[in-house]
């Protein structure tokens, strides 16, 4: 079963990244739900690398701080992975670069998804885990 942060696990990240601080709580929730989103009854993501990479494009984007998104948006994705038994190896200058396509709209969730398949051990292309 997949392991969703929670708004509360979001402020946490908040106070240990020293960001923000919080302009709008709402957008902030918007951005911890989104990637358990169902519709009719299926997940609206359905692979862990969907749910990762709309967690970071959400809060990028939705600006729910004064300051910080990029940064809580990049360590709420990797704590988000990890807590699902991903360890991600992602390349400091590509990753860097990609978050920072990704705030000025030149990047997608899908793209982060490809990038994360690539970065991330035991992936498939369709971002399922691969059996050992």
């Amino acid at each position: 079963m997949t392991v969703f942060l929670s708004l509360e696990d979001l402020l946490l990240l908040v106070d240990d990244l020293a960001v923000g601080p919080v302009r709008d709580i709402g957008l902030l929730e918007a951005a911890a739900r989104r990637p358990a989103t169902q519709l009719w009854g299926r997940p609206a993501y359905p692979t862990l690398l969907d749910q990762a990479a709309v967690l970071i494009e959400s809060l990028v984007r939705n600006h729910a701080l004064v300051d910080g998104n990029k940064r809580l948006g990049w360590l709420a994705m990797v704590v988000f992975l990890d807590l699902n038994g991903m360890d991600l190896h992602a390349p400091p200058d590509p990753a860097y670069d990609l978050v920072i396509a990704l705030a000025a709209g030149e990047a997608q969730a899908t793209d982060v998804a490809e990038a994360l398949a690539c970065w991330l051990p035991g992936m498939d292309d369709q971002g399922s885990s691969r059996p050992r």
